[in-house]
């Protein structure tokens, strides 16, 4: 992705384009190889990374090693920890590269700018959306039953991650996982 797509992408979300390239100066490609932060837990977030190449990860590890993963980026999507952004807290949980990822870094400042509230609007939008969907998924469904919706709606998600990385994301162990994937394949 180059800085130009990132102008499109903010185009799209309803930006007027003078507004996107006078702020374009301030985006930068940035790269990260696997398992470096974009964002350390318990900093405060001053950028999105539009995603071009690769995965990131929001996770937190517990004091005993044990990893929770919030979400996962994929390319064409933008990065940012929603909540920890709008309150101005520190961040709860690390943006991780999963692999070597390339991006272009927003600041996030320009998303209060008047010119920039569509975008705004459009992106807080789709995270609702996005956050009613997953609580969905994780409250009404059962482990078989979102494996089987990953499956499903998120092939790019199962062909890229692991079987370790799923089962975080899905509220269930490695070995959970297995016996799922075990029974599917029996039936």
């Amino acid at each position: 992705m180059t800085i130009a797509n990132a102008i499109k992408f903010f185009c799209q979300l309803g930006v007027h384009q003078d507004s996107v390239v006078e702020h374009s100066k301030l985006f930068k490609a940035v790269s990260y190889s696997a398992t470096e932060p974009l964002l350390p837990r318990g900093e405060r977030q001053k950028f999105a990374f539009l995603i071009s190449s690769g995965i990131v990860q929001a996770c937190h590890y517990s004091t005993t090693g044990v990893i929770r993963t919030k979400e996962y980026y994929f390319p064409q999507e933008l990065c940012l920890l929603y909540s920890h952004w709008l309150c101005n807290t520190a961040a709860g949980y690390q943006l991780e590269a999963l692999q070597s990822v390339q991006a272009i870094r927003i600041p996030l400042q320009l998303l209060s700018l008047e010119p920039w509230q569509p975008a705004l609007l459009q992106l807080l939008k789709q995270q609702l959306l996005y956050k009613e969907a997953k609580e969905q998924l994780l409250l009404l469904k059962t482990p078989q039953q979102r494996y089987l919706h990953l499956i499903k709606h998120s092939p790019l998600w199962i062909e890229q991650l692991n079987n370790m990385q799923i089962a975080h994301y899905i509220g269930i162990s490695p070995i959970s996982l297995s016996r799922i994937k075990a029974r599917i394949k029996q039936n």
